[in-house]
C-alpha cells in the first residue's frame, strides 16, 4: 500500500493570489462521471525540517512566533526550499546551522509529509540529523531577523517530546510527525530509515 502519483484533467486554472511565498489558484477539475468541480489550493515551494538527535537521545526544539496561529510554537529547525537545484539535505543542513547553530555528520530521511493535501501542494521532508557539533558563534554569520530574534533552543528527551506531542502541548505538524517517527524508528535501531538522498514520491 502506497500513495501513487495521479493527475486528473484540469479544464481551467485561475490564479487568485500571488504572494511572496505562496500562490492561490482555482482549478476546474474533471471528476468521475464527467463532472467538473472547482478546487482552490495553495501552491507552495515546499520545505525541509530537521529532527536533530544528540547522543543522549534528546531532540533539539526551537520556539518561534507563528502569526497565523497567534502562538509561540515549539518546532524543529525548518525552512523553505527556496534555492533552485539545492539538494534537500543541504537545505536542511543550512537550516540547522542558521536556526540552531549546529552541524550534523550523519543524515537520514526520517519522514515525508503533505501538510494539508486538501488545500495545499506543500511537501515537507523531515530529516534525522545525528553526530552533532555546535558551531562556534564566530563561525556562524547568520543574522536572525523578525520571528527568529531571541528564538530559544531547547534539548528535550525524545520520550518527553513524544509525551508532549500526544498531550497536545506541541502542535507544529512536522515537529509532531518527526518526533513520533523518530521514536518509532528507534524501536528498530533506526535500521528502516532511508538515505538522506532518497527520492520523493
Amino acid at each position: 500500500m502506497a500513495d501513487t502519483p495521479e493527475s486528473w484533467d484540469v479544464v481551467e486554472s485561475k490564479e487568485r493570489f500571488d504572494g511572496h511565498v505562496i500562490k492561490v489558484v482555482t482549478d476546474t477539475v474533471r471528476m468521475p462521471r464527467d463532472e467538473a468541480a472547482e478546487r482552490d489550493y495553495v501552491v507552495h515551494p515546499g520545505s525541509v525540517a530537521v529532527l536533530a538527535l544528540d547522543d543522549q537521545d534528546r531532540v533539539l526544539l526551537i520556539r518561534q512566533y507563528r502569526h497565523p496561529t497567534r502562538h509561540l510554537m515549539w518546532e524543529l529547525p525548518a525552512g523553505l526550499r527556496d534555492v533552485p537545484g539545492e539538494p534537500l539535505v543541504d537545505a536542511a543542513a543550512r537550516e540547522l546551522a542558521e536556526e540552531a547553530g549546529y552541524r550534523a555528520a550523519t543524515w537520514h530521511t526520517l519522514i515525508d509529509l503533505r501538510t494539508s493535501p486538501g488545500m495545499s501542494d506543500e511537501r515537507i521532508r523531515v530529516f534525522l540529523a545525528r553526530d552533532l557539533t555546535k558551531i562556534p558563534d564566530e563561525d556562524n554569520g547568520f543574522v536572525h531577523r523578525h520571528e527568529e530574534i531571541d528564538m530559544p533552543v531547547k534539548w528535550v528527551p525524545l520520550p518527553d517530546a513524544v509525551e508532549k506531542a500526544l498531550m497536545g502541548m506541541i502542535h507544529n505538524s512536522p515537529a509532531v510527525a518527526g518526533i513520533l517517527a523518530a521514536y518509532a524508528a528507534s524501536v528498530e535501531g533506526l535500521a528502516l530509515l532511508r538515505p538522506a538522498d532518497a527520492p520523493e514520491a
